[in-house]
């Protein structure tokens, strides 16, 4: 997807220049990045008639459902028995381009500050200074990296076979995959590549999985091969994988599998990079917020979706399209005191453009 906007940067010559800078262009909000939470946040910030900037370090919207996953179904998205990430992704894509956001791809955020005249904030970005009056972060888990296995052969195969996301199901027709791990991306690639690959063998170091009881049943229903209490010990091949060797933890006994692919599926490191710099209080690999505003420790700058962290938070896509409307909404009255918090439903409204 190509820039859909985004003039209006300031360019001051040495650094942030708070002082010196003077804003071409202030938006109302800057939403710091464009997953499905910031998506949604762009559509209802528009929905409230706030003139918005949504900032995406990846070259395309979406987040890691477009980066990792975009073949992968999601079932737990209000309104869709089942949805594709990449079909939920470009629905989330139009609601949002309603309003006209400017989007910003390829530009992560790298300092945030506050102009001590007015409250607006800076935000330093490769491709210039840019301003607004309120903040919401929606960056879901920061900067991640797969989590890589040591075992031999790994490393040496990666792009000749080893993989860890799923970006294009056509590579593995009719081939033998190997999937590693046990938790909801493991059981979800399986499932995934089972109608398309040769053949599909789902290896797991417990018995255990940390997945969804409804995909676990049908994993066990699949044509999916399930080992576990079984750990790969080393891959071989020539000038791509041809070849895994797997052990059972239990015995030590080996078994040799034919496989052309082999998907990790052990997780992300998740690195919040310069927002450690940002002032504002973190916990865990994530942003505090309170829950009934969504406000950061900083005023003016909200948090929203897997980034945000308070008690009984809980990591779903449905939960972070309530956070950031929250957001917005709030927003909206620390922008305009004389504004309402909730301005009605929006079947009820004349005009979607007021706030």
């Amino acid at each position: 997807m190509a820039d859909l906007g985004g003039g209006g940067p300031a360019r001051p010559s040495d650094g942030m220049a708070l002082q010196a800078a003077q804003p071409v262009q202030v938006d109302d909000i800057a939403l710091i990045g464009g997953g499905p939470v910031g998506l949604f946040g762009a559509f209802y910030a528009g929905l409230r008639g706030l003139k918005t900037r949504l900032f995406e370090s990846l070259p395309q919207l979406g987040g890691q459902l477009t980066a990792l996953y975009p073949e992968k179904f999601i079932y737990d998205v209000p309104g869709f028995p089942r949805v594709q990430a990449k079909v939920l992704v470009a629905q989330l894509v139009e609601q949002a381009m309603q309003f006209n956001p400017q989007v910003m791809l390829n530009t992560p955020v790298t300092g945030l500050q506050q102009r001590p005249d007015g409250g607006i904030f800076v935000l330093t970005t490769a491709r210039g200074v840019f301003f607004a009056k309120v903040v919401i972060v929606t960056a879901g888990l920061g900067a991640f990296s797969p989590k890589k296995l040591a075992a031999p052969g790994v490393a040496e195969f990666e792009g000749k076979g080893v993989h860890y996301w799923l970006d294009d199901l056509s590579r593995f027709r009719g081939r033998r995959a190997l999937v590693v791990g046990g938790g909801d991306s493991a059981v979800d690639f399986a499932l995934m590549l089972q109608p398309v690959a040769r053949h599909v063998t789902l290896i797991h170091r417990r018995d255990g999985f940390r997945a969804h009881e409804q995909s676990v049943k049908q994993l066990y229903a699949s044509g999916v091969e399930v080992l576990v209490f079984h750990e790969l010990k080393r891959l071989e091949g020539g000038e791509a994988v041809e070849r895994a060797v797997v052990f059972d933890n239990r015995t030590g006994a080996e078994r040799v599998l034919d496989v052309q692919h082999v998907v990790f599926a052990l997780g992300f490191s998740a690195d919040l990079g310069p927002m450690r710099e940002w002032g504002l209080e973190l916990e865990d690999e994530a942003i505090r917020v309170n829950s009934f505003k969504m406000e950061t420790a900083v005023a003016g700058v909200y948090a929203a979706g897997d980034i945000a962290t308070y008690p009984g938070k809980v990591k779903l896509i449905a939960t972070g399209f309530g956070e950031v409307a929250t957001a917005v909404n709030n927003a909206c009255r620390y922008i305009d005191p004389s504004l309402p918090v909730f301005p009605g439903h929006s079947s009820n409204r004349k005009s979607a453009g007021q706030r």
